[in-house]
């Protein structure tokens, strides 16, 4: 069994395309193994203001050793003034799947 530590890494974005563009630079630096897309309806207050928005909810699966690093490339691609990054830590996880991710993320 892995000792590593597996998060599960959140964003919003407003187009999907924006998602899309999150996910593929973020594999290509193999800062996650996986992403997963998923359209949401969004209620927030924002300068005052309650608003309603469809977004999507963009999900990063990774290890606690990339999180710095995966924290400061979502900052750097996201297109929200302020955008909402937070992690959630998987507290089981398969033996099988945490092998996978170790294989898939890049060397730190």
């Amino acid at each position: 069994m892995s000792k590593n530590k597996y998060l599960a890494v959140f964003t919003s974005v407003a187009q999907r395309v924006e998602a899309q563009n999150l996910a593929k630079s973020i594999l290509d630096q193999r800062f996650a193994a996986c992403v997963q897309i998923s359209e949401i309806e969004s209620f927030y207050r924002w300068n005052g203001n309650i608003q309603n928005d469809t977004e999507y909810r963009v999900m990063f699966k990774t290890d606690v050793n990339h999180y710095a690093q995966l924290e400061q490339a979502i900052r750097e691609l996201h297109p929200y003034e302020l955008p909402a990054i937070y992690a959630l830590p998987m507290e089981a996880v398969d033996p099988a799947f945490a092998a996978w991710v170790d294989e898939n993320l890049g060397e730190i």
